[in-house]
């Protein structure tokens, strides 16, 4: 207790229990030695316990604001029967009853919370596709996932799409993507170089891109950089004419 708040009580029991004289001793005596009435007791110690509480500082709560998510607003579609069995970009096979979505930008395998900014309704759904292609249009949702959020019937919703989790860490959503086409993928570092030197006397920007999985190091052939993924698919039928294999690959 600091010195403070020690005279502080003891000037609150000298207000409570005043120096008692001979006269109120004597009626201390009737009643029961050194004692006080049961009625006046408690009201003394509520009033204790009150002062007291107000006496000490209230604690100093640190309140942490919940962790900034990137999010997009726009018009979400979604699609069904007709995809419904085939394979998505993801390679998974798309099942228009579990909560997926395609977006156009996002990491494959991207958790987003989507919700319907009109009726105020949400799910949680993951990217395994590439879409929409429908122009001012930000996801297309699976059937359960529309249904979840009620646009069965309109079709379309104005929605929010916040990232809740993704394989590769985000800065931000970006509007494209960019592609590349890739000739070849080894462990060994001489073969990779060894392609890129026969691919580089027909083709220019043709480069090794290594990428660290968690048991070894791949060196992947690489050539060029696409904003349009329709000029990198005229680019790699060139590649091929020219005898080599070719992936159109996000970049």
């Amino acid at each position: 207790m600091l010195l403070s708040e020690k005279y502080f009580f003891l000037a609150t029991l000298s207000v409570i229990f005043p120096k008692m004289t001979h006269a109120d001793t004597a009626k201390s005596d009737a009643i029961g030695a050194g004692s006080m009435p049961c009625h006046a007791t408690i009201p003394c110690l509520f009033f204790l316990v009150v002062m007291f509480g107000c006496a000490v500082p209230s604690a100093k709560v640190r309140v942490t604001p919940p962790e900034a998510r990137l999010s997009q607003v726009g018009i979400a579609s979604w699609y069904g029967p007709g995809f419904h069995g085939k394979a998505t970009t993801s390679g998974a096979i798309y099942n228009q009853y579990e909560l997926t979505g395609a977006h156009q930008t996002l990491p494959l395998g991207t958790r987003v919370m989507v919700t319907n900014l009109e009726t105020g309704s949400a799910t949680e759904v993951t990217i395994n596709d590439r879409g929409p292609f429908a122009k001012n249009r930000i996801i297309d949702l699976s059937y359960s996932a529309a249904e979840a959020i009620h646009m069965i019937g309109p079709g379309t919703a104005l929605v929010r799409v916040d990232i809740i989790d993704s394989p590769r860490p985000l800065q931000a959503i970006r509007a494209s993507l960019d592609y590349t086409l890739q000739l070849g993928s080894f462990s060994q570092l001489e073969n990779a170089q060894q392609l890129r030197d026969r691919v580089a006397n027909s083709f220019t920007d043709v480069g090794i891109a290594p990428l660290q999985s968690k048991d070894t190091t791949y060196y992947r052939v690489q050539l060029g950089t696409f904003t349009n993924r329709a000029d990198a698919e005229a680019r790699a039928r060139q590649v091929v004419q020219a005898g080599y294999s070719v992936i159109v690959m996000e970049k």
